[in-house]
């Protein structure tokens, strides 16, 4: 497949990009990138990092043992967006931004999480949606978004308390490939944290279509994590096929208008929780025992900084 150049129209955002500070101004390049350079496949790239945690059988047997993916996947799977939209949308040190930590910081306060799980958790946040977007998006990452999204990450990760962060890029790949080396094996629970969390990406699709999703989907881990997880490598057709599709998209994507309205402006609809991403008080949105769950409250969304 040949590629086609993106349009000088489609590029007009990265100049923008590309006149701010990576350091001063990575909150804004990072809420740029995300929300309105490349919302889709930063969503997909970090639901396949989520996923590639559970490789590690310290990380999928303890969410095993809370039965948080059993007993409600979806519900699981939309905190996370709601928590992550709020981080990336207002910010780490905005007010619903200090409530979303808040709220992670007491929902691992429950478990005992090493060091090592949550920083592998974090790096894979910054990490995979480069591998991801290198492979699959519209245009390759410019250096000021790479270096926006690691600043981003970093910032929360010392908020919630995680040590020993890499001080670069460079460095949390050394760590992620120390970490996978030494942690990913199989294991019972790694595949069945897998199987109750993947249902998510495919739980509204019709059941027919369900198990060809559901190799689409294991297709594009890489062979460390999927031998991890318990799966067997797709047939090379299946693999194909999710190449080729994500690869015409990314020639799609190419020739349309720059995006208007950003992910975090108009964001998805919940399932689990009526209403929109940005309709809630965190601090009431989850519980991480399994005590009943109040309706969130309503909120009108705050003004951004």
């Amino acid at each position: 497949m040949v590629d086609i150049p993106p349009s000088r129209r489609r590029l007009a955002r990265l100049a923008r990009i590309e006149r701010l500070d990576p350091v001063h101004d990575h909150g804004e390049i990072y809420r740029i990138s995300t929300g309105l350079e490349f919302p889709w496949e930063y969503l997909r790239a970090l639901e396949l990092a989520n996923l590639r945690t559970f490789a590690a059988p310290s990380v999928s047997g303890l969410l095993a043992a809370t039965g948080q993916y059993a007993r409600a996947p979806r519900r699981r799977y939309e905190s996370t967006l709601v928590l992550m939209g709020a981080l990336g949308n207002y910010g780490y040190d905005s007010p619903l931004g200090r409530d979303a930590l808040r709220l992670i910081n007491r929902m691992h306060r429950w478990y005992r999480i090493s060091q090592p799980d949550l920083l592998y958790t974090l790096v894979s946040f910054v990490l995979r949606p480069f591998a991801f977007l290198d492979a699959y998006g519209w245009r390759p990452l410019s250096a000021p978004e790479r270096q926006a999204a690691f600043l981003h990450y970093w910032h929360i990760g010392r908020r919630i308390g995680i040590s020993d962060i890499p001080g670069d890029i460079a460095g949390m790949e050394a760590f992620a490939e120390d970490y996978e080396r030494r942690c990913f094996r199989r294991h019972p629970a790694n595949h069945a944290v897998a199987e109750q969390a993947m249902s998510v990406f495919y739980d509204r699709l019709p059941r027919p279509a369900r198990p060809a999703a559901r190799q689409l989907v294991i297709s594009l881990l890489d062979d460390r994590a999927r031998s991890a997880l318990g799966y067997d490598a797709p047939a090379r057709s299946v693999r194909r096929a999710a190449r080729d599709a994500l690869l015409l998209r990314r020639q799609v994507q190419r020739r349309l208008p720059p995006r208007r309205r950003s992910y975090y402006d108009h964001p998805p609809r919940l399932h689990a929780y009526p209403g929109d991403l940005h309709d809630y008080v965190l601090v009431d949105f989850a519980v991480p025992h399994p005590t009943p769950v109040p309706p969130p409250w309503r909120r009108a969304a705050p003004e951004r900084p």
